[in-house]
């Protein structure tokens, strides 16, 4: 399997611009002078996914109040990302990445395993990035029940 660059504590984060669930344009540079946590996520409406979307948005206040924006990157189209987040009621922001060049800038799109198989796909990944645009933190093929109690354990939120 070969392995997939990725992102460490220290490295500049990849600049982006990504459409939102409404179709506005998201510029991570435009977030500078706030710590963000970027998550990416195979595939809006599946039940890890919708777990983990709805972890985050039931954390974003106290994570907001911390000083964190939230950013969920999927492969999805706009359309999908409004549509789940209406049926699940999400809080946080959804980021499409139709063509995963950002998820492949930031480690978090390549050969992984799938039921003993090695296939392309998204990794379930989450990175902390500081005020001054740099990596805190980098979490590859993360859980997706669980993970934002982890998160917050490792951030010293809880």
């Amino acid at each position: 399997m070969a392995e997939t660059p990725r992102l460490s504590p220290g490295d500049p984060a990849p600049d982006f611009t990504l459409p939102d669930d409404t179709g506005e344009q998201v510029r991570l540079s435009d977030l500078r002078g706030r710590k963000v946590i970027v998550y990416f996520y195979p595939s809006a409406m599946t039940p890890g996914c919708t777990k983990q979307a709805c972890d985050f948005s039931d954390s974003l206040d106290s994570l907001q109040a911390a000083g964190y924006e939230v950013l969920g990157i999927s492969p999805d189209k706009p359309e999908r990302l409004a549509k789940f987040r209406e049926k699940e009621g999400l809080t946080i922001r959804l980021l499409s990445d139709a063509d995963k060049s950002v998820m492949t800038a930031w480690g978090a799109f390549g050969e992984k395993k799938l039921y003993g198989k090695v296939v392309q796909g998204v990794i379930r990944s989450t990175v902390v990035v500081g005020e001054d645009g740099t990596v805190e933190v980098a979490q590859y093929n993360v859980k997706a029940t669980g993970h934002v109690a982890k998160l917050r354990k490792d951030l010293s939120l809880t």
